[in-house]
């Protein structure tokens, strides 16, 4: 018999107990002494039943006290006295259940530690890496202006300027760490209140005209829109907005296009930032929301913001409780989309509710 129940052993034990008892009465009536026919049915049927109760009761607290020291060690929450009103069966099949669901958390969640872990390690790799290359570069120029460059104006000044921008680039990674690490802690106070989205968006366009035509890249909207307005933080929606149209102008093929869609579905303004450049492999897709992650291990690192641009909107639209998606594929370029909510608010207002127009 495969993992035969408790109750079932017990019983066969005792059956086994009452017919030795028939077989000791049958000696005892053949050999010994006669006894009558009540005797020789009630003394195994007592003897059967007290062997059962008897084991039965004796195994269940044997168990019980030992799955009340295993529950205490693995800090279960079920308690003893749940335990202990059980019949033994249903007891020990409860209990394989919650060793095996207990079993399984715990390979999730080292599972889980592993992947942060491994995650960690990454991440802390990948920070080195971003502020290795503008260190690197500053200690460089302050060595060759103490080598004697200094005595030359024109080095002096170029190589100071140099300086400048590298240490601009390693105050945008420490700044945005510290405004993800805000975001991550929700230590970061919205100020939701009701805009205008097409205003907003024109005004990114314009922010980054000049670096858009640096590369002949056309920021624009699909189609002509009239004034939509949303319930968000401005300037961090403003922020989700530019993050993601400087990425399509950095990593965007010359003479391309981005273009900002908008969908308004009952109380949802669904947004999509499409642009035609190289696309990215679903394989990334996943990951493409991560601190320092990058497409291209071999991009340069001085190419294009901090490396914390979409990890950034990923974390402001999480604080409205909206999320971001991407479709893409290689050579078909790819598009953001996330939604905001709709204002009930005909016009634009402040961040307590008092209209500004």
């Amino acid at each position: 018999m495969k993992n035969p129940r408790p109750s079932i052993l017990i019983l066969l034990g005792s059956l086994t107990i009452a017919l030795l008892s028939i077989f000791l009465n049958l000696v005892i009536h053949l050999w010994i002494e006669e006894l009558n026919t009540y005797t020789l049915l009630i003394i195994p049927i007592v003897t059967g039943v007290f062997t059962f109760l008897l084991f039965y009761f004796l195994l269940k607290n044997f168990i019980y006290n030992r799955l009340s020291l295993i529950y205490r060690s693995i800090q279960k929450s079920s308690k003893p006295s749940e335990i202990n009103s059980q019949f033994i069966d249903a007891m020990l099949q409860n209990v394989e259940k919650e060793v095996k669901t207990w079993k399984e958390d715990k390979n999730t969640e080292i599972t889980r530690l592993r992947d942060q872990d491994a995650f960690r390690r990454e991440f802390l790799g990948n920070l080195a890496h971003e502020l290795k290359t503008p260190v690197f570069s500053i200690q460089g120029f302050l060595l060759t202006l103490l080598d004697g460059g200094m005595d030359d104006p024109e080095i002096s000044r170029s190589f100071l300027e140099r300086a400048a921008k590298a240490t601009d680039r390693m105050a945008s990674i420490l700044e945005d760490l510290d405004e993800i690490t805000k975001l991550e802690v929700e230590e970061l106070k919205m100020q939701f209140r009701s805009f205008d989205l097409i205003e907003l968006i024109n005004e990114i366009f314009e922010a980054l005209e000049i670096t858009a035509e640096a590369k002949k890249i056309k920021l624009h909207f699909n189609k002509f829109y009239s004034p939509i307005y949303v319930t968000a933080d401005r300037s961090k929606i403003g922020q989700v907005f530019t993050n993601l149209l400087s990425n399509s102008i950095f990593y965007g093929n010359e003479n391309g296009e981005t273009i900002v869609s908008i969908i308004v579905f009952d109380n949802l303004v669904t947004i999509d930032v499409s642009d035609n450049g190289p696309g990215i492999d679903e394989k990334h897709h996943s990951r493409l929301f991560e601190r320092f992650y990058r497409v291209e291990k071999s991009r340069n690192r001085n190419e294009g913001g901090s490396g914390l641009g979409l990890a950034i909107v990923k974390h402001i639209l999480e604080s409205h409780g909206q999320h971001i998606s991407v479709r893409s594929k290689p050579g078909q370029g790819s598009t953001f989309s996330f939604s905001l909510d709709k204002s009930q608010s005909a016009g634009p207002v402040s961040s307590r509710g008092i209209p500004l127009k």
